[in-house]
């Protein structure tokens, strides 16, 4: 996931925060069985496979060409 988002984010307007869960116990417990995640406004809206086509809706991104 972090490799697509790394190049939507390259073609499209979006803020992306990446958040290491490693070392926070609450983090750890909290997501480490559904790894790799995205949340967008604090809500799951991916788990394990990346909907580019979804993501760019969700997040209303708009293209930088």
């Amino acid at each position: 996931m972090r490799s697509t988002l790394a190049e939507l984010g390259r073609e499209h307007d979006f803020e992306l925060l990446e958040v290491d869960i490693g070392g926070d116990p609450d983090l750890e417990a909290r997501y480490r069985e559904w790894l790799p995640v995205v949340e967008i406004d604090g809500r799951r809206a991916f788990v394990y496979y990346l909907d580019t086509a979804a993501f760019l809706r969700q997040v209303g991104a708009q293209s930088r060409a």
